[in-house]
């Protein structure tokens, strides 16, 4: 889920993809190359790139080298900046719903996955000199190429934001009543989440909205990364203060006669399976997405190559990895089945500063991140739209209409699981698993040399479709058994 994707992306978008009438739009153009100089060698770098000067593909050349300035250790922290996001709350839910060990199994295969994933994506880019994932896709495919990229990458920014939103509507109540001295069960229209939610949209992150340029906001994702860090060790450190499975399940067991049954309530389950088993892979997948970010990332790499790169993803992958599984079992080992999608809004901030200190800071750090993902949607749209002049009526309209759109989605859906359901079988299946293996089947085609390597593609292509066929009529069986029930096992 990333938190500076959108900065980087509409930033580069802005830089590489000039308004020349020279440089045809039309797909057929490339069909006609594909078939002649593109299919006849994909063969070797240096032939290709030579062949790709000799043809009109020239014209269609995606982007002109520009050396990069970031180090090895900045361009890691940047990509663990895309890869963090909302997802990390859902976890600890995912792991109730299938057992440490399953839920471990799934961690480390969607781990491995998205850097293969990413290997993939590497070498279309050197392929085809891309560095930008919409105009890789245009390279590739032509306009429905570029749809698709732009499709996907949309949903997958417009699913952070609602995830960003819905924590607000979660998160906020909870903060004013400690602030107000307040009981948690106070009820009262001002602390309806529902109207945060509006309020807090329509009076801060509209105006946000609005701006011409990002300026300052972009600069925020080194702020919400420390947030989820320091979200990471109040769990780590509440584990060891909250009693077994939390206040509430703590004194409903205290009452009970048969202690047994409080010790099982409190003893860690290693594989499960249950109605909500379906959303554990779409919510890892949805914590992992970071790709549309990573050839921005790769393009400011100093002394770049696909091997430094592949390096990079490698070392933040690994660290997100780590921070994932600790989230995820110590908030699991905290409050056992009980733990919800949002984990945050499990704990209770009764006289606690320090949780109260954690929410606060997460949410001022993702009501400062929507405005980031919401121009590059914002941008995706005006590309696609092919109006790339500023005109400030249509400007202010699409911004306030997606805005109502969103904020809508936002209070009638009924809890977290949902969100990740949803985007994770869509749009984050698509970014780590259909289109990278796509664009590397279709680049190396006719690559007699890449036969193994193709029919690795093929299976990672296979696994991307059957992981859509499977997981989304599960998530719908499961929204229409429970009813939009908001949370619950």
């Amino acid at each position: 889920m990333p938190f500076k994707a959108g900065l980087e992306l509409t930033e580069l978008q802005n830089m590489t993809v000039p308004e020349d009438d020279n440089i045809s739009n039309d797909s057929n153009d490339f069909t006609e190359v594909e078939n002649g100089q593109i299919n006849s060698k994909f063969i070797s770098d240096r032939e290709s790139r030579r062949s790709l000067t000799n043809s009109h593909l020239e014209k269609k050349k995606c982007d002109e080298y520009i050396p990069g300035t970031t180090s090895l250790g900045m361009s890691v922290f940047n990509l663990s900046n895309a890869i963090m996001g909302s997802g990390i709350l859902g976890l600890a839910f995912a792991l109730a719903n299938t057992g440490i060990l399953l839920f471990l199994l799934l961690l480390v295969s969607v781990t491995l996955l998205s850097i293969y994933s990413i290997y993939l994506l590497l070498v279309c880019s050197k392929e085809t000199g891309c560095m930008v994932y919409e105009k890789l896709g245009e390279q590739v495919f032509g306009t429905p190429g570029k749809m698709i990229v732009f499709g996907s990458t949309s949903l997958q920014n417009v699913g952070a934001m609602l995830s960003y939103l819905f924590i607000v509507k979660n998160e906020l109540p909870s903060a004013i009543k400690f602030l107000m001295g307040e009981e948690e069960s106070f009820s009262a229209w001002y602390v309806d989440g529902r109207f945060l939610v509006v309020t807090v949209t329509f009076g801060i992150i509209l105006p946000l909205c609005l701006l011409k340029n990002l300026g300052y906001l972009g600069y925020t994702s080194g702020f919400s990364l420390s947030c989820m860090v320091f979200f990471l060790v109040v769990v780590i450190y509440k584990k060891f203060q909250i009693p077994c499975g939390g206040p509430e399940l703590n004194a409903t067991s205290s009452i009970l006669s048969n202690s047994s049954a409080h010790e099982h309530m409190c003893k860690p389950k290693y594989v499960i399976f249950n109605s909500k088993t379906v959303y554990a892979l779409p919510t890892i997948a949805f914590a992992f997405v970071c790709h549309p970010s990573v050839l921005p990332i790769y393009s400011e790499l100093k002394d770049r190559s696909q091997k430094k790169m592949q390096l990079v993803s490698n070392i933040s992958f690994f660290a997100m990895f780590l921070m994932y599984f600790m989230t995820a079992i110590f908030g699991y080992l905290t409050f056992y089945d009980d733990v919800q999608s949002d984990l945050l809004h499990k704990y209770q901030s009764k006289d606690d500063i320090l949780i109260l200190t954690v929410r606060l800071a997460v949410i001022v750090a993702v009501i400062l991140t929507v405005p980031v993902l919401f121009f590059t949607v914002r941008s995706s749209l005006f590309e696609l739209a092919r109006k790339t002049k500023f005109d400030l009526c249509r400007h202010v309209l699409v911004t306030f209409v997606l805005l109502v759109i969103i904020n809508l989605l936002v209070i009638f859906i009924p809890s977290m699981k949902d969100i990740f359901g949803v985007v994770g079988v869509t749009s984050a299946n698509m970014l780590i698993f259909i289109l990278p293996s796509s664009l590397y089947l279709k680049i190396t085609q006719q690559d007699g040399s890449k036969l193994t390597q193709r029919i690795w593609a093929s299976l990672f292509l296979a696994l991307g479709i059957m992981f859509s066929l499977v997981s989304i009529p599960l998530v719908i069986y499961d929204w229409v058994q429970s009813g939009g029930s908001a949370e619950g096992h």
